[in-house]
């Protein structure tokens, strides 16, 4: 380990996207009390930095036991919440408090509202932002039309995290969200542990001798897409950890992309995104 706590054979440059938010976190949904605590716990030893979680998740408390001691500089924090609870300073407030943290790292509208006001509640974010409350502003779950309202009242935005993975192939988004310089992060990259019974990601593991879900994770971040996981075993948490030293042949990139179904695993009210 060298003195940031990273596996030495892993470089900084190579866990953070555009120096920002790293390229691989952790998903703490689900996650609550002795078991929140020694997951981050374990998860930060083995060199994860980027810790998710959301006002709804009631984790904050646990969360702030798990990173008490870790140099705030070396973390990356993200909440999200939602337009129908508190205001954004508000929400924002409560998740400091509840973290212990002068600031957080991401800020993220959790779901879109058709009953919100969307542009109000991002120029307040942006306020936060001003204020050194959040150091970067997005959305969760944001389409086009979405992140085209807010480009069109002249506010950028940092990041959208929404549900991507080979069977939710969002190409049309991807593109968008590069060519306005908005970040991706993916939650459910694994799709439920679904994809890694795909035969497909076996043949291409045995290829590069990598596990399925290695080589899912990696066409992710080859196409700049941070990635949100989960897991409580620490085997889980170091294989996904362990994807840094080999890159997929162009070849199997195509190959995965090509397995685009449309499939959501997040299902919700909003799920069709209509408005």
């Amino acid at each position: 380990m060298n003195r940031k706590g990273l596996p030495d054979k892993i470089k900084k440059r190579e866990v953070v996207m555009k120096e920002k938010v790293p390229l691989i976190g952790l998903g703490t949904w689900e996650l609550s009390g002795k078991s929140c605590i020694s997951t981050v716990k374990m998860a930060l030893e083995l060199g994860y930095r980027h810790i998710d979680t959301a006002l709804i998740y009631e984790n904050h408390q646990d969360i702030a036991k798990a990173i008490h001691g870790i140099n705030r500089e070396e973390l990356f924090i993200t909440s999200k919440f939602f337009l129908d609870q508190k205001s954004a300073e508000e929400s924002c407030n409560l998740a400091l408090q509840e973290l212990q943290l002068d600031y957080l790292d991401l800020f993220l509208i959790h779901w879109p509202d058709r009953e919100k006001p969307m542009v109000k509640v991002l120029k307040e974010m942006e306020k936060l932002k001003k204020r050194g409350k959040v150091h970067h502003i997005g959305v969760s779950n944001f389409t086009i039309h979405h992140l085209q309202d807010a480009i069109d009242n002249d506010i950028q935005i940092d990041y959208n995290q929404v549900e991507f993975h080979p069977y939710l192939y969002q190409k049309e988004l991807w593109q968008f969200c590069q060519n306005h310089q908005i970040g991706l992060i993916a939650y459910r990259p694994l799709g439920k542990g679904e994809l890694i019974q795909e035969e497909i990601f076996k043949k291409i593991g045995d290829k590069y001798q990598k596990t399925p879900a290695q080589i899912i994770l990696k066409w992710l971040m080859q196409k700049e897409i941070a990635v949100v996981v989960k897991g409580s075993s620490k085997q889980h948490l170091q294989e996904n950890f362990h994807v840094f030293d080999f890159f997929l042949h162009p070849e199997d990139m195509k190959k995965i992309n090509e397995l685009n179904r449309n499939q959501r695993f997040c299902e919700t009210d909003y799920s069709d995104f209509t408005y």
